[in-house]
């Protein structure tokens, strides 16, 4: 933020140069009663009493002068002050000076003709500039009056212009967003955060649509917010064809568990016919329903179709995961860290691949084969060591890369932020993941 300076109005430096000034210069009081004025005024305007400010204008403008006084100056800040006078002048730029006095410095006609003819060229580069973006562009006063959208937005809404300023922009939302929006909106206005949500907007079918809406705070110089300049994205084709994937996925997973249903049901079915190798079917059945737990954990989800993880752990996660397999073949060991939903999914889809792998082609794929996974937490990172020994000897890394792999490599580094590294050693798989333990769960402390 950038501190206001006030200039010391008694300064005899200052007096001086204002005297040489070729344009209005003075002082005034907090009241707006003329303290000194230069040369320039006093040649230009005349004056032979101290008066007020605005007792220089002609009648029918001094009311609004002298409210506009009062409002600058209860900001305590600089302000511009529109002065009609017999000179030309017709503003000031006005700046605290101490000690309730304030300096005013005027600018001639020609000077406001130039300023005003260059505000609206500035504002017609604007206007094209916004009506030119494919998104709908609104903007605010400080206090969240919305006062401007282009033309995007009415095309959009099929509304008619003006219809939304104000408060009737929540009007827009479907009645279920409206609070929420609403509220979201109201936090942004008392914090100064930035504004995004995605909320469902009404287009001009009658249907809602879903729209993503963003909107920063413009700040002056001292970092008061003068501005709120705001966006909306239809999204509603990708929320949609979001929600088409989940479905899907949710159907293939369904699938998926009802075959691991169906192989233990025939496990169960065959051992009703052989009683001597029923100790060994109860045991398989066992392992292909936690087989099918561990598929819940590891396949991606959306918000919708996330499990509930509840208060787990980590170790917890991996023990379910390497559930269906041989007690006496794995174990792990190490600091144990809280996760949930946000962090099971990612984890659980690296390490069921690992398992799978090892049982295909590792150290789970032969009774004397050992899998050890040693987890250790330091200065807010997690390590997690995955080895493997006792399997089939390895002649080195493999030539190609499988799906499965590259998207359990793709889980930490991209939705934890984290990093894998494997090593092909002879004797059996090295797996190093370094991920930060604040990205193992949704709400992480601060």
């Amino acid at each position: 933020m950038t501190e206001t300076v006030a200039i010391d109005a008694t300064d005899p430096i200052w007096h001086d140069i204002a005297e040489t000034l070729p344009i209005l210069a003075c002082i005034v009081g907090d009241d707006g009663q003329l303290l000194w004025a230069n040369r320039c005024w006093r040649i230009d305007i005349g004056v032979e009493t101290p008066d007020n400010l605005w007792t220089f204008c002609p009648d029918v403008d001094r009311d609004d002068v002298r409210a506009d006084w009062r409002t600058g100056v209860a900001t305590g800040r600089p302000f511009t002050l529109a002065l009609p006078l017999p000179a030309g002048t017709t503003g000031f730029a006005v700046r605290p000076a101490g000690a309730g006095r304030w300096i005013a410095i005027g600018s001639d006609a020609e000077t406001q003709r130039r300023a005003e003819t260059a505000r609206e060229a500035t504002q017609a580069e604007l206007d094209t500039l916004t009506n030119a973006m494919p998104q709908m562009v609104w903007a605010t006063r400080p206090d969240g009056h919305h006062d401007f959208y282009n033309a995007q937005w009415y095309r959009f809404t099929g509304m008619p212009e003006g219809s939304t300023d104000g408060e009737g922009w929540n009007g827009m939302f479907h009645p279920d967003d409206q609070e929420r929006a609403r509220g979201r909106w109201r936090q942004s206005l008392t914090t100064g955060e930035d504004y995004e949500i995605e909320y469902r907007l009404r287009h001009r079918s009658g249907q809602y649509r879903w729209v993503l809406g963003r909107a920063l705070p413009v700040r002056d110089a001292d970092g008061a917010i003068v501005r709120w300049i705001g966006t909306c994205t239809d999204i509603d084709s990708a929320k949609r064809a979001a929600e088409q994937n989940d479905i899907l996925s949710r159907e293939l997973s369904h699938r998926i568990k009802n075959i691991f249903a169906i192989v233990s049901g025939l496990v169960r079915m065959s051992a009703r016919q052989m009683p001597a190798v029923r100790g060994f079917a109860d045991d398989l059945a066992r392992r292909i329903a936690a087989l099918g737990a561990a598929h819940d954990l590891a396949r991606p989800h959306s918000d919708i179709s996330r499990p509930v993880i509840g208060d787990a752990t980590l170790h917890h996660i991996l023990r379910e995961l390497l559930s269906p397999y041989a007690t006496d073949q794995w174990r792990i060991e190490g600091d144990d860290v809280p996760i949930d939903d946000r962090g099971a999914t990612p984890v659980a889809l690296i390490f069921h691949e690992l398992a799978t792998n090892a049982a295909k082609y590792g150290a789970l794929s032969t009774p004397e084969g050992q899998v050890s996974v040693r987890t250790v937490r330091h200065d807010g990172m997690l390590g997690i060591d995955w080895r493997e020994v006792g399997g089939p000897a390895i002649p080195g890394a493999p030539q190609a890369t499988g799906f499965g792999t590259r998207l359990a490599a793709l889980s930490i580094e991209q939705q934890l932020a984290g990093r894998i590294e494997r090593d092909w050693r002879p004797e059996g798989l090295a797996v190093r993941i370094e991920v930060a333990c604040d990205a193992l769960v949704r709400d992480a402390p601060t």
